[in-house]
């Protein structure tokens, strides 16, 4: 059905967009680390957490997509690719450590922030490398 160098073609992409996803994660976890200790040394509002935790994930997708989107074409689509996994995963990773699972309006507004910010890294990673 398709052809060898399609199909190869293919596997790049998606392996690219595999390690764009798990350096979005790993620059989340140190950006937490990071954020956390500065929370409890500086005595951060608790209402400026949920704002913290938005630019923590939008800069994670955006560093992961200027870095390891290198493939040429549809940069726009792997960004936003990038960004809608990585927030469906994070939500998987961090409820997981939280315990339970929170569905609401938030998590709509992390899945536009997260495609938004991925779409706009994937087109500025294609545009840098031409």
């Amino acid at each position: 059905m398709y052809s060898d160098k399609s199909e190869a073609t293919f596997k790049k992409y998606v392996f690219e967009i595999l390690r764009a996803l798990i350096a979005a994660l790993v620059v989340t976890l140190a950006l937490i680390l990071i954020a956390a200790f500065a929370i409890k040394t500086f005595n951060v509002p608790t209402d400026a957490i949920t704002i913290i935790n938005s630019v923590i994930k939008g800069v994670s997708v955006l560093v992961a997509t200027l870095v390891f989107l290198r493939l040429p074409n549809s940069g726009y689509l792997r960004g936003l690719i990038v960004g809608i996994l990585y927030i469906a995963l994070s939500f998987v990773v961090f409820s997981l450590f939280n315990g339970e699972f929170k569905f609401g309006i938030n998590l709509l507004n992390d899945f536009a922030f997260g495609a938004v910010a991925g779409l706009i890294g994937g087109i500025i990673a294609v545009n840098i490398r031409k």
